[in-house]
């Protein structure tokens, strides 16, 4: 499908010049990923029916990315395959008086998933090496330390049965502005819009510098890290949907099994 990574192995540099948000691939437009990703979906659902019965085992996903990049779209458009009741999805937006009271991945830590459940950042706790450092919100001596915090809470949760996939959701400048311009003039959409957003795309090679060392320090075998091409949605959807196969897949996954001669039960009219 592709001549272009999504991800790297654990240890390579990213360079996000490296990974063009426009790119597709062999397909051309949304057509003919129509039937791909209505087959993944099909998959993701039967999957995760696997997961909630089994009890073993939980599935993290995160959503990182620049403004309308597409995180909300992601979780509508391919997490929608999941049953609701199976699913957490938790938002991380500027922490409260409370949370900061602790440490960094305190509020992070009691919203991931239990067994049998997945669960979806909006954002993450990656915002504390993002945004945290690009607004200089904590000095570097203390941001930079975080990186060997993240890996040594993923690790945590992965001995403990949860599978990590992240998602960067790599948007051009180009295509950001368009979708800013389109938040503008579409009512439904005018309440997504801030000035303040404005301000952040001042900031783009800054973030984009601190998505880098994020992508090359916190890329590791058991929460590997995914660059998505996200300017074209189609495209975006289909790759996420597709990694999440392969992920759930590679879970051993089954039914549990049934009662003991089962079909020795006789069940009344």
């Amino acid at each position: 499908m592709t001549d272009q990574p999504f991800t790297l192995p654990p240890g390579s540099e990213f360079d996000l010049q490296d990974f063009s948000p426009a790119f597709t691939g062999i397909l051309r437009d949304g057509d003919e990923a129509r039937d791909r990703m209505k087959d993944n979906l099909e998959h993701l659902t039967d999957l995760q029916e696997m997961l909630y019965a089994q009890g073993k085992h939980a599935l993290l996903i995160v959503l990182q990315g620049m403004d309308t990049s597409g995180k909300d779209g992601t979780i509508k458009h391919v997490m929608g395959a999941f049953n609701p009741q199976g699913v957490q999805v938790s938002p991380f937006k500027v922490p409260t008086e409370e949370e900061l009271a602790h440490d960094f991945l305190w509020r992070v830590h009691k919203v991931t998933p239990g067994r049998g459940m997945i669960g979806i950042f909006n954002r993450s706790h990656y915002e504390d090496v993002l945004v945290v450092r690009v607004l200089k919100l904590a000095p570097e001596n203390v941001w930079r330390r975080r990186y060997e915090h993240i890996n040594a809470f993923e690790r945590l949760l992965a001995d403990n049965g949860v599978t990590i996939v992240k998602f960067f959701l790599h948007i051009s400048p180009g295509e950001q502005a368009q979708r800013f311009r389109k938040r503008q003039k579409k009512p439904s959409k005018q309440w997504k819009f801030s000035p303040g957003d404005l301000e952040m795309r001042k900031l783009w090679d800054e973030y984009m510098a601190a998505f880098e060392d994020a992508l090359t320090k916190c890329n590791t075998d058991y929460a590997p890290r995914y660059v998505i091409p996200a300017d074209r949605k189609w495209f975006r959807n289909f790759v996420v949907s597709d990694i999440l196969v392969r992920t759930m897949e590679s879970m051993s996954l089954r039914y549990p099994d049934p009662v003991p001669d089962i079909e020795s039960y006789v069940i009344p009219d």
